[in-house]
């Protein structure tokens, strides 16, 4: 069954499911990329690592909690003394710890020298999240366009800031392509929920033929392998939560797929 949407599945997006479609389309955006670069280019997965603490203001994960029982007054007060709290022991409790997160991104490389020529980043929560990692990434990112390597950046992610870019058309998702030889411009492809997701061109050397990236026709051939149908939930609402009118138009959309069901008319009416 092939999603109802026209391009990027708001419902992807659900904090449960991103994890596995991240990785299924880093997957694919290699396997698509490398037949049109070889044999000068090969295309490399490298990660990034972050380590992220349990503080629930930063990240949601293993929660920093205590467990404690209320107290128990004692029995029997002594007479003329201020009410003494008896604590129960041992009390429970839980420990902070460290998730570390392991983040893929592509690297197109030289097959002579491997030389970096781009780097493709598909956005996750980890580094669009305000925090540390955010910076952290966004240091990288800096270090990437100083070295006038090309970048791909595909942002599929409504929820936080966009990455910093300038003035900003408003758009639920955004691809980057970044050239070395243009800087400081660059072109962004913005879109929309009820819009196709646009066919990009990834950069290469100055003047060579650049490859094609369609993430849209990469993205539905990973919703029909992978049967994303079976996991989502069309009934409920996309997490985070569309505007009021796009919600509105994708429940018509869903409800045309026989997806969701028409609204109910008012009590007494017919």
């Amino acid at each position: 069954m092939p999603s109802p949407f026209p391009g990027m599945d708001p419902y992807l997006e659900r904090p449960s499911l991103w994890p596995d479609v991240y990785l299924e389309l880093v997957r694919a955006i290699r396997a698509a990329l490398v037949p049109q670069v070889a044999p000068r280019y090969y295309v490399a997965v490298e990660e990034h690592t972050y380590v992220v603490t349990a503080d629930p203001r930063t990240f949601v994960g293993r929660p920093d909690v205590i467990v404690v029982r209320p107290p128990r007054e004692p029995e029997e007060p002594l007479a003329g003394a201020p009410p003494v709290t008896v604590l129960e022991r041992p009390v429970t409790v839980e420990l902070p710890l460290s998730d570390e997160i392991r983040q893929r991104y592509l690297e197109i490389r030289d097959t002579e020298t491997h030389q970096v020529i781009t780097v493709i980043e598909v956005l996750s929560p980890t580094n669009k999240r305000p925090g540390l990692n955010r910076e952290r990434y966004e240091r990288k990112r800096r270090a990437v366009l100083d070295a006038l390597t090309n970048l791909v950046e595909v942002d599929l992610l409504r929820g936080w800031e966009p990455m910093p870019m300038g003035s900003l058309p408003a758009s639920h998702y955004r691809i980057l392509v970044s050239r070395g030889w243009e800087r400081p411009r660059a072109k962004l492809y913005p879109f929309n929920v009820n819009e196709p997701i646009p066919e990009v061109p990834v950069p290469l050397r100055e003047g060579e033929e650049e490859p094609t990236l369609a993430l849209g026709e990469l993205l539905a051939r990973i919703y029909d392998e992978v049967r994303y149908d079976l996991r989502i939930d069309y009934t409920t609402e996309p997490e985070p939560p569309l505007d009021p009118v796009v919600a509105l138009w994708a429940h018509e959309l869903l409800q045309k797929a026989g997806l969701r069901s028409p609204p109910k008319p008012p009590a007494g009416t017919c």
